[in-house]
């Protein structure tokens, strides 16, 4: 039974994390950051929306009059 030749597995091995390497970092390479990021001021604005302005109520089965 022949035995399995291992003696090109290293070089495989290393040869492909270095590909991934470089790929990985040519394409965050590409990507553009702001220099300065400045924290985004949030305004809450006031939505009026028809059931805001009325009372509604809402009756479960078990609190209703029995019939």
């Amino acid at each position: 039974m022949p035995q399995l030749d291992t003696s090109t597995w290293f070089i495989n091995i290393v040869s492909m994390i270095l590909t991934l390497f470089i790929v990985f970092q040519l394409k965050i390479s590409k990507h553009s950051f702001p220099t300065h990021p400045e924290a985004k001021t949030t305004k809450m604005i006031k939505h009026l929306t028809p059931w805001e302005s009325k009372w509604t109520k809402i009756y479960s089965p078990l609190s209703l009059p029995q019939q």
